[in-house]
């Protein structure tokens, strides 16, 4: 029964409206509250309270009077609840629904409508909003709730379709979203209106910031970076929090690497590490910028910076009781600039650029701190390339074993190729079945034969450089006879070779053949047995033609070996090669074993010619 008045007189539409009035006030005080407790407490209680005030105003049959104070109601209840969740759920886009149908029972049009959508009963709304001018402001408050639950949802269709509808334009014409929301004009709010937590204006100013910046991001990840200045400069200008200032700066640094403008890139880098302390990102960009301009210290400066960074718990402000622009905002993609991933990422980037640079004793250690890292946590310990962005642990091994190879430190190199063997070589037993899974193509190309057959090969490299070639051969056989007896010619009919991670896999296996193939016949050329280096050389350059290093171990050999025809045709054909264009796709290696194929490669090829052509020169004025 609705009740018109009570004992003292006040009527219980003010009665309610008094009840709105202090939880909005209670809400605002537990935001001041340092006390983080008491905080929470009070913003729980203010919750409640108004999810009651809710549930006695919807008790009631739906009336015009009442209607601007429940609409009022309903989006002080979901910014509440939307602000102490942290994002929004399905019981808030029905909570709008609600409150649509509430408007619609007033002129009794509602029927069968309660089948339609949120689209559809918006659109129905705004339509008789003009015979109900009472309930705008609130309407317009509620519509920027749902403008902000389909922007966090990624439903820009039906936005802008809310946007059009809002503008009083039906033509559906406009394409630019961003248009859209600049030309909503919510009406002011009454000055005796019921106290709200956010007004529709302030709804406006975060769906702005919000948009823009998406698209900002968007549009540079997509490389459309013109597009992507003007979006992120216009949310520099707003009206934006501290902690996405660091990120459009971030963004804005980014942006200008790519368009090479190094110096104004630089200078919203330093921007973005100043107005927070969110440093992973910017810090992860500026070594980016760095590498780039080849100031190799301060980009590994930059990442050790970063991996610090990394480790330090992010100090975050208590969010505010309001619908925030951090709200509306995606989960980092891989792919954006301002994804800097976890610690154990950082110190991988770390280490491997400190091996690509040279600075091999630097990426021992990151390596072997890494390892100790990843070891002593409660992540798998093992996992498929694809399964996640980075190398998987055996890879993380081979490439910590490179580095200590490359740093003089073999003995600690074979101890950590042990290690991995204590853990892959169960595993080979399995493979048959794997890779006939492969061939069919129900399952994909297994990975752990080219991992055991690399540890061996890393193994051969670090007895070589310990002074003992017994071993090393020994090594660089067992390599071989693995990767030639575990993993069957006939795999590449299954369709996993059909695309792109199966023809990775082809290119780092023969590569990886080849290797320990010069491998061993480099030993043999050093023990002066050039008749087996030379059928290893001949095997290498038949299994991995596409590797050039193979055939100037080969040219030397027929040298040596005074078989003078053969290396004269050889060497015209690498002359032919070295001036004509380069031919095939080059699929990109492993980095442990590009660093390792650096290693076994002739010192200078150009020279190399160059020689054979004087003594071929020389022989023939004889």
């Amino acid at each position: 029964m609705f009740c018109q008045t009570t004992p003292l007189g006040s009527s219980c539409l003010d009665l309610w409206r008094e009840k709105n009035d202090r939880l909005v006030r209670q809400a605002k005080v537990a935001q001041n509250s340092g006390l983080t407790l008491r905080r929470q407490q009070l913003a729980q209680d203010a919750l409640e309270g108004l999810r009651g005030l809710l549930h006695s105003l919807q008790g009631l049959p739906a009336a015009v009077p009442v209607l601007p104070l429940e609409l009022t109601v309903t989006c002080n209840f979901i910014i509440l609840r939307a602000s102490l969740a942290q994002g929004f759920t399905e019981d808030q886009a029905q909570d709008i629904q609600r409150g649509l149908e509430r408007v619609l029972e007033t002129q009794e049009q509602l029927g069968p409508r309660l089948e339609q959508g949120l689209k559809e009963l918006w659109d129905c709304v705004l339509r008789v909003s003009s015979l109900l001018p009472e309930l705008l402001s609130a309407l317009h408050r509620l519509a920027g709730l749902q403008a902000a639950l389909w922007l966090s949802a990624d439903r820009l269709g039906d936005l802008a379709l809310l946007l059009e509808t809002l503008n009083g334009s039906q033509s559906g014409a406009s394409e630019d979203r961003l248009l859209l929301l600049k030309t909503w004009s919510p009406p002011a709010e009454e000055l005796d209106a019921p106290l709200t937590l956010q007004d529709a204006q302030g709804l406006k100013d975060v769906l702005l910031t919000a948009f823009a910046y998406r698209q900002g991001l968007q549009e540079l990840i997509t490389g459309n970076l013109d597009r992507a200045l003007s979006s992120l400069h216009e949310v520099a200008s707003g009206l934006c929090p501290r902690p996405v200032l660091v990120q459009v700066y971030t963004a804005l640094g980014s942006c200008h690497r790519k368009m090479g403008n190094p110096q104004r890139a630089l200078l919203y880098l330093v921007a973005a590490l100043k107005e927070g302390s969110a440093w992973g990102p910017p810090l992860l960009e500026a070594s980016r910028l760095y590498q780039q301009l080849g100031d190799t210290t301060a980009e590994l400066e930059s990442l050790e910076l970063l991996v610090e960074a990394l480790n330090v718990p992010c100090s975050s402000k208590a969010p505010q009781f309001l619908i925030e622009v951090e709200l509306l905002l995606p989960p980092p993609d891989p792919a954006s600039p301002l994804h800097c991933g976890t610690r154990s990422q950082a110190k991988h980037v770390l280490a491997s650029r400190c091996l690509q640079t040279g600075r091999a004793e630097d990426a021992a250690e990151h390596y072997l701190d890494l390892l100790a890292l990843l070891l002593d946590s409660s992540e798998p310990r093992f996992f498929l390339p694809r399964s996640r962005p980075g190398p998987c642990m055996p890879e993380l091994f081979l490439e910590a074993a490179v580095a200590l190879i490359q740093a003089g430190r073999a003995q600690d190199a074979l101890t950590l190729c042990e290690e991995l063997l204590s853990r892959t070589s169960s595993l080979l037993p399995k493979i048959s079945w794997l890779w006939e899974d492969a061939r069919k193509g129900t399952k994909e190309l297994p990975y752990c034969p080219l991992w055991v057959s690399a540890t061996h090969l890393l193994q051969g490299q670090a007895w070589v450089q310990l002074g003992a070639p017994k071993m090393a051969v020994s090594e660089f056989s067992r390599c071989l006879e693995l990767l030639f007896r575990a993993i069957p010619e006939d795999k590449g009919q299954g369709a996993a070779s059909n695309c792109e991670q199966g023809c990775k896999s082809d290119a780092a296996l023969q590569q990886l053949r080849a290797a320990a193939l010069i491998s061993r016949g480099l030993e043999w050329v050093a023990s002066g047995q050039d008749t087996k280096a030379l059928q290893d050389f001949l095997l290498a350059v038949q299994i991995c033609p596409g590797n050039r290093d193979t055939y100037f171990h080969l040219l030397q050999t027929l040298r040596r070996l005074d078989r003078r025809d053969e290396a004269t045709a050889l060497w015209r054909r690498l002359e032919a090669q070295t001036k004509g264009p380069q031919e095939g796709a080059i699929w990109s290696l492993p980095l442990y074993l590009e660093s390792y194929l650096s290693w076994i490669g002739p010192s200078d090829r150009e020279a190399l010619l160059e020689e054979f052509q004087t003594s071929l020169l020389e022989s023939c004025d004889l």
